[in-house]
């Protein structure tokens, strides 16, 4: 059956990406309304970005115009409750699903909208935090690409011990007392952070690209997790640790000062992928693809000769 594809808004003003952007809304299998976004084609190949857990498809017009100039086309996806896809009824602001396993359904959406639109292959994955856990889960479900890079992917998330044994309790009480639609503990209605001290990255120019990509449309930021959320995703992660590495090639980008994910998880991931190398950017926060320049261009072009290595 040949999927409708229909125009979709592209805010082409805050992406600072190449010219000639698009974006096509899709639908899931259970009917929600995602957003996919394309850019020009690029002689060697095509690369699909899993953005991470608040981003949406302009976030990454930079690193797109970055790797149009290395050869490769690109593409992006708003997932479900974020960015401009369709949102959670209950709270528009939090970030919630009842299953890890509705992300694959967008995923499924997606795979069906590229063979459709047939972008230039080979094609490519890459996926950041949150969307290196979901391409994980893609490429066991046989997603189409020859290889891979994950950006600190999120195979396992960081908590303090009183998180911890919280996460557990919560993992028995919050649906019987109703709070799996209720913000996970410390989160809250989305707010600006201040780069002082800040998780994401060293670089103030890069931090104030995406923190005014907000600022400028409000409808694109999104607060903290729903307790069901942050269940689903630790279920996630423990499932994708248990599961031997995919067959394709792929290398993980983890910035040494990371602070959300588990490196640990990571470590032990990659250390058992047979065709896989993990690369330690020294100084690096979570968000090193948009870190400072010095660790950002040598990673851009890493990835490119990664791709081009294993297509």
């Amino acid at each position: 059956m040949t999927l409708r594809l229909e125009d979709a808004t592209f805010l082409d003003d805050i992406a600072q990406g190449p010219k000639g952007g698009r974006a096509f809304w899709l639908r899931t299998q259970d009917g929600t309304r995602i957003r996919l976004g394309l850019w020009p084609d690029g002689p060697k190949g095509t690369i699909i970005m899993f953005p991470g857990r608040t981003e949406y498809i302009e976030k990454y017009g930079r690193i797109t115009q970055e790797m149009a100039m290395r050869g490769f086309g690109m593409a992006a996806i708003d997932w479900r409750g974020q960015g401009l896809a369709d949102r959670p009824a209950h709270n528009r602001d939090m970030g919630h699903v009842t299953s890890f396993d509705e992300y694959r359904q967008d995923v499924a959406a997606v795979r069906d909208a590229l063979e459709q639109i047939n972008p230039p292959k080979p094609w490519f994955l890459i996926g950041h935090s949150m969307g290196g856990a979901i391409g994980l889960r893609a490429l066991h479900d046989g997603f189409p690409v020859t290889s891979a890079v994950f950006s600190a992917p999120m195979w396992g998330i960081r908590l303090s011990l009183p998180a911890k044994i919280g996460a557990h309790l919560l993992s028995y009480l919050s649906a019987p007392l109703g709070l799996d639609k209720s913000y996970a503990p410390s989160t809250g209605p989305s707010r600006a952070m201040e780069f002082e001290g800040n998780p994401l990255t060293h670089d103030r120019e890069q931090f104030d690209y995406m923190w005014g990509q907000t600022r400028h449309y409000p409808d694109l930021a999104l607060g903290g997790p729903s307790i069901r959320w942050l269940l689903s995703a630790l279920s996630e992660a423990k499932l994708l640790m248990d599961m031997p590495a995919p067959a394709q090639s792929a290398v993980t980008y983890l910035g040494s000062k990371e602070g959300i994910v588990r490196a640990d998880r990571i470590k032990t991931r990659m250390a058992n992928w047979a065709g896989g190398r993990l690369e330690i950017i020294e100084g690096g926060k979570h968000e090193i693809l948009f870190e400072a320049a010095q660790m950002r261009a040598p990673m851009l072009d890493g990835i490119a000769d990664w791709f081009s290595d294993h297509a």
